[in-house]
């Protein structure tokens, strides 16, 4: 088996790979409503000839390549946008007002099929099965958590499973990750700061919220500082701030969210635990009250098995070169492929797409954010040589 000729087989249909993400930037789809996206998945391996289910958490799509028995590896993509207006200029900007793929699961979706084409010219290669999780929500709809919770690591078992992400710290042609946890618990945190309103010329009538709401974001922060071992990692950021409709007004409520990270769960639930008790007793000591709320579902921290890290770094580096290959440190990222490695050893893997000749160097999230799609052959490669490695052993 020959990596490199995999290597060349992607790069020959390059093309065919751009034009997919092309399509799918054009047209980006927030969490559970990519049916667009799910539909070109469906379109494109009915094109190959690959089998497939639909309507898996809601729109998710699983194919299977392969004998049908174990072993049994997984190949994972998310494919949902951000409710962020794109500020690129590129030809394919996305044509949604407010909605963007911001993180790169426009490529990530694209990589997969790419990888798709190239285990289907070698299916009479695979000694087992390859699943294939085409899977929505990852913006913070837990779609892989409703993904494993509906099967799709089941019948036969997944033994391992892979994932990339494009990675806009590393340039083009090089990969990085590591041992271990990779990517951090993350959750929400919503804060509703409760005074009492009037008129912002008497504030001595009212109770008011905006300072205290003030005072709050500040101490949060002792958290980290104080009470966190300096050793340990952990992240409290307040992102929004809403509260009053008019200038001469002190409005009763103020809100604040924002995200809670932390490189274990234990750690994660100790800080949601110090978040609550801080903003309640910093609301209370001002004659507010405070109402402390954790939505969504927290995701794990994303947790790499030493030994298929082990083999991603052989068969890359037969791609790419020793050197390409990174082991880089912890990042306070969530990831809800954390999911699935709670069930299986797996490896998530970042891709570098950064090339400061093309502009590509903005970080994900961000409204200029732009990946170099030479990378996107090198991700086909990626997820095509770890199924073809994962069932030779």
């Amino acid at each position: 088996m020959s990596f490199q000729q995999v290597l060349a087989d992607a790069r020959a249909q390059s093309d065919w790979i751009v034009g997919l993400r092309r399509t799918l930037h054009r047209f980006p789809e927030l969490m559970y409503e990519e049916v667009k996206t799910s539909q070109l998945v469906c379109d494109t391996l009915d094109q190959l000839g690959i089998a497939y289910e639909r309507g898996i958490a809601v729109t998710g799509v699983v194919a299977t390549l392969g004998t049908g028995e174990s072993p049994c590896i997984a190949l994972r993509a998310d494919m949902d946008a951000l409710p962020i207006h794109e500020e690129t200029d590129v030809p394919f900007r996305s044509e949604v007002d407010g909605k963007m793929h911001a993180c790169g699961h426009d490529c990530h979706t694209a990589m997969l099929l790419g990888a798709a084409k190239l285990l289907r010219e070698r299916e009479s290669e695979l000694r087992g099965t390859v699943r294939l999780l085409f899977q929505p929500a990852e913006e913070g709809g837990a779609g892989g958590k409703r993904m494993r919770d509906e099967g799709v690591l089941d019948n036969p078992g997944v033994e391992r499973i892979f994932g990339l992400h494009v990675w806009p710290k590393l340039p083009t042609g090089t990969i990085g990750s590591r041992a271990g946890t990779f990517l951090a618990a993350a959750g929400e945190v919503e804060i509703t700061i409760h005074g009492k309103g009037g008129h912002a010329a008497m504030p001595h009538l009212c109770i008011d919220p905006v300072v205290t709401a003030a005072k709050v974001i500040t101490e949060l922060q002792t958290i980290i500082s104080r009470n966190l071992d300096p050793l340990d990692s952990g992240v409290i950021s307040i992102t929004t701030v809403h509260g009053g409709e008019a200038y001469n007004v002190i409005p009763e409520t103020v809100r604040l969210s924002g995200t809670i990270r932390a490189l274990t769960m234990d750690r994660f639930r100790w800080l949601q635990d110090r978040v609550k008790t801080l903003a309640s007793q910093v609301a209370a000591a001002n004659d507010c009250s405070a109402t402390v709320e954790f939505h969504g579902e927290a995701y794990p921290p994303t947790v790499n098995d030493a030994d298929v890290w082990s083999d991603v770094q052989d068969f890359a580096a037969e791609l790419l070169g020793r050197e390409a290959v990174h082991e880089i440190p912890p990042v306070m990222g969530g990831e809800d492929f954390a999911f699935y490695t709670e069930r299986v050893p797996g490896c998530f893997v970042g891709l570098g797409v950064s090339n400061e000749a093309t502009g590509c160097t903005y970080h994900v999230h961000h409204p200029k954010f732009k990946v170099d799609e030479d990378a996107l052959p090198i991700g086909s490669a990626l997820h095509a040589c770890f199924a073809l490695q994962s069932l030779s052993r």
